[in-house]
């Protein structure tokens, strides 16, 4: 379907769909209209029963809510788009309510785990070096994934202490401080490493693969799950992981909520909100150990 490519055209170049959104929404949409052609139908004839059906067979095929609720934000805007350009004479998902998702509470590592974890990179050898920089800047700063592997050199100031992020067309630009620790990781990283892993001055990636090419997800996954196995801890961690601790870190020890949401990134406070969910379980415990009438 020749319109399939013009949607992609008008995700990046009018709607300025980050990488990740772009990749997910193409993906839900052809996975949609896969299953329209098994069906003999047609995206620009489908109507709302249509789009439930395609959501029951969703969750028939085991999808959990949140999964069929992103496929329904991704048909939307695809279906939003259609009409714009007059393929489809109507939104078929105009009246489709997503399913209810279970919001689950983020996992947070311990401040002792976070400790151990950013202990265990050998910083002796290059790859460790690298390693323990990555580490030390996500737990500092609790930026994204993306947003770590796609720092660029000039987005480091280690003389101010923070690093610049964000400034795309989704959100403003943040910056955000770095602990010593996070610096000293850094710089040792920047004056020893960095330029014996590129090939050419070019190379703007702060973080490079041995390779000397810009550290991928894919790659950083891998550096998270060998050292959480190297730790031994016992839970789920995920570079999102680091991200939920440093907020949830940061409210216990009494940052305002607000702050936390600019140097999240998130748009709507709700979304930090959540973070207090987690703490004041832990406040509770604390309150009933130590009140002498608890």
């Amino acid at each position: 379907m020749d319109y399939l490519q013009t949607y992609k055209q008008y995700l990046t170049q009018v709607k300025h769909a980050s990488d990740n959104t772009l990749s997910s929404y193409l993906r839900d949409i052809n996975q949609y209209c896969r299953w329209l052609s098994v069906e003999q139908s047609e995206p620009e004839t489908a109507t709302s029963v249509t789009v439930e059906c395609y959501m029951r067979y969703l969750t028939g095929q085991g999808k959990s809510a949140a999964t069929v609720t992103r496929c329904v934000a991704s048909l939307k805007s695809f279906y939003t788009y259609l009409c714009d350009e007059g393929i489809a004479q109507e939104n078929p998902t105009a009246g489709v309510k997503p399913a209810k998702v279970e919001r689950k509470l983020p996992q947070i590592l311990t401040s002792k785990e976070v400790e151990l974890f950013l202990e265990q990179p050998d910083t002796a050898d290059a790859k460790g070096c690298r390693d323990k920089a990555m580490l030390e800047v996500l737990y500092a700063t609790g930026i994204r994934v993306s947003e770590l592997i796609g720092l660029n050199l000039e987005h480091v100031n280690l003389s101010a202490a923070f690093i610049r992020c964000g400034g795309s067309n989704r959100e403003k630009e943040r910056n955000i401080p770095l602990y010593p620790a996070a610096i000293r990781a850094l710089a040792q990283y920047l004056e020893l490493v960095r330029a014996r892993m590129v090939h050419s001055v070019e190379q703007r990636a702060l973080f490079v693969n041995m390779n000397g090419e810009r550290m991928s997800r894919q790659g950083f996954w891998k550096i998270i799950k060998h050292y959480q196995e190297k730790a031994g801890i016992k839970k789920v961690v995920t570079p999102h992981t680091l991200r939920h601790s440093f907020a949830a870190h940061l409210l216990e020890n009494g940052a305002d909520l607000r702050s936390i949401q600019e140097m999240l990134g998130h748009a709507d406070i709700s979304s930090t909100q959540i973070y207090t969910q987690v703490v004041n379980p832990k406040i509770k415990d604390v309150y009933n150990k130590a009140h002498p009438r608890a």
